[in-house]
């Protein structure tokens, strides 16, 4: 033994005796890491130790709300971790937000009585011909869709109400709060909802139209209540704004800090939450030449205002690229013959239509181009997947 343990051996065995080590070392190896996974999956303190929480904390952030709920049950790092009020935030912050799908409420605003029923369409093709109601089952009483952002939405009751309520909620976990309705309590009130990643803190501001009794012509204005969830009062704003047109199905828009509601008059109401100032933004009005504008609707993207219009030739999209400078940049135009290419069964003779519409009444449009948006959405969608900007 002694001898053969120095003499070397031959050139075949000595390569023999090199791939045993070797597979030797890898099955030594294996069986290291596969101890060190048992030992980190069998003790979670040390599990604790090993892993970078701070690694975790970014990983889990940038996953959609929606799958991360399920991740609670992996451990109770994850759990505290996710139900931490700074990664909730973060999370709000990082995580792609997808269009999943669309809530509908038939006649809004339409007549003196609310519609009670409320109906989600999913985007999915797998779920798009299915429309689910009752999605805010788990309130109260049946409620109308004032505004939401984020996934946190401004609900109120019904009208007529013996006790009007604001709710404040999520669907996708049920929590709500609600808050007084201070009367007077109209159908075509304005309240919008300001939520900045922040789940226990958010704002509502209310927009009122008054008329000023001291002008020789009868002129209105715009006044401005807010509601803080942090002081769980209303109280009203020192800021007005001269304007002499209504506006147009009261939906305020928030965006950077602001909140924007369309007009009757080609412009666009905006208010800035944090300093209570307001200002009128004209709408994009293209050159006469290029194509003439028969509805509009406004909208947030990615934190900043667009524009969507409906003309003679098609839709249009716009973003609003400086605030103060009025300056808006065209992001996307699809003619209606290209529509009607790819929905033929659905969409025929839209130029048409539009037109026909000319020199009449558009405060209420012949179609609500929110509609017409989505449709737009789930075109580009389609032509460009998950590229960056749509």
């Amino acid at each position: 033994v002694a001898q053969s343990s120095i003499v070397p051996p031959p050139q075949k065995n000595r390569r023999k005796s090199r791939r045993l080590a070797e597979d030797a070392g890898s099955l030594s190896l294996s069986l290291s890491f596969r101890k060190m996974k048992m030992v980190k999956v069998d003790n979670e303190n040390e599990s604790e130790v090993c892993l970078n929480s701070d690694i975790i904390f970014d990983i889990l952030s940038r996953i959609p709300a929606k799958p991360l709920l399920s991740m609670k049950c992996v451990s109770k790092v994850w759990k505290n971790i996710i139900s931490n009020r700074s990664f909730i935030k973060a999370q709000l912050q990082n995580a792609q937000l997808d269009l999943n799908g669309f809530i509908f409420q038939d006649g809004y605003m339409l007549g003196k009585y609310d519609r009670k029923t409320v109906s989600y369409i999913p985007v999915e093709s797998k779920n798009a011909a299915k429309v689910h109601q009752g999605i805010f089952k788990f309130l109260q009483e049946d409620v109308a869709v004032l505004a939401t952002y984020k996934g946190i939405f401004c609900c109120r009751s019904c009208l007529p109400s013996l006790n009007p309520t604001i709710y404040v909620c999520n669907p996708l976990n049920e929590a709500w709060i609600k808050l007084e309705w201070s009367p007077p309590c109209d159908i075509k009130e304005s309240i919008a909802l300001v939520f900045d990643f922040e789940p226990s803190k958010f704002k509502l501001v209310r927009v009122r139209t008054e008329l000023n009794n001291d002008e020789d012509e009868e002129d209105f204005f715009f006044t401005f209540e807010l509601y803080c969830s942090e002081t769980k009062t209303w109280r009203k704003s020192a800021e007005i704004c001269n304007c002499k047109d209504g506006l147009i199905k009261n939906r305020g828009i928030y965006a950077g800090g602001f909140l924007h509601w369309l007009t009757e008059g080609d412009q666009i109401l905006t208010f800035d939450v944090e300093k209570e100032t307001s200002l009128l933004i004209p709408v994009p009005l293209p050159h006469s030449t290029e194509f003439r504008t028969f509805a509009t609707c406004i909208g947030e993207y990615q934190g900043r205002l667009h524009c969507v219009q409906v003309s003679e030739q098609g839709l249009h999209v716009f973003g609003l690229e400086d605030l103060y400078e009025f300056q808006w940049i065209p992001e996307h135009c699809k003619l209606f013959e290209v529509f009607e290419a790819e929905y033929p069964h659905f969409l025929c003779n839209l130029k048409n239509r539009v037109l026909e519409r000319e020199g009449e009444d558009t405060t209420n449009a012949w179609m609500d181009p929110q509609l017409l948006s989505l449709l737009l959405c789930l075109h580009l969608r389609k032509i460009v997947g998950s590229r960056e900007g749509w």
